[in-house]
């Protein structure tokens, strides 16, 4: 198959997640989800060039992205579960007042 669908698809995710995050700034779990997206594009690009150019670092860089993204989403929850418990709201425009 031809690696510009994969590229051309990995580009729509990623322009979704940018897009997401512009639009969705009032819940922060649900600001975090475009990120998640924009890894996964990234990966996928990753991946693409790994197999075009035959070289296992695309790949490798894959697994390490992946392995970033699950560290990144456990820190994220623990920080929303804190946040939740202090706060009460997860809400961004009552995070914006913290001080400090």
């Amino acid at each position: 198959t031809d690696p510009i669908q994969y590229l051309t698809f990995s580009m729509i995710i990623s322009i979704s997640g940018i897009r997401g995050i512009l639009l969705n700034r009032r819940n922060i779990p649900i600001m975090s989800m475009p990120i998640e997206s924009m890894l996964l594009a990234v990966n996928s690009n990753f991946l693409v060039f790994s197999v075009s150019s035959d070289d296992m670092m695309g790949q490798s860089f894959a697994s390490l992205v992946s392995t970033v993204a699950a560290a990144e989403s456990a820190i994220g929850l623990a920080i929303f579960v804190i946040t939740f418990r202090v706060r009460g709201t997860i809400a961004v425009e009552s995070i914006n007042s913290i001080q400090g």
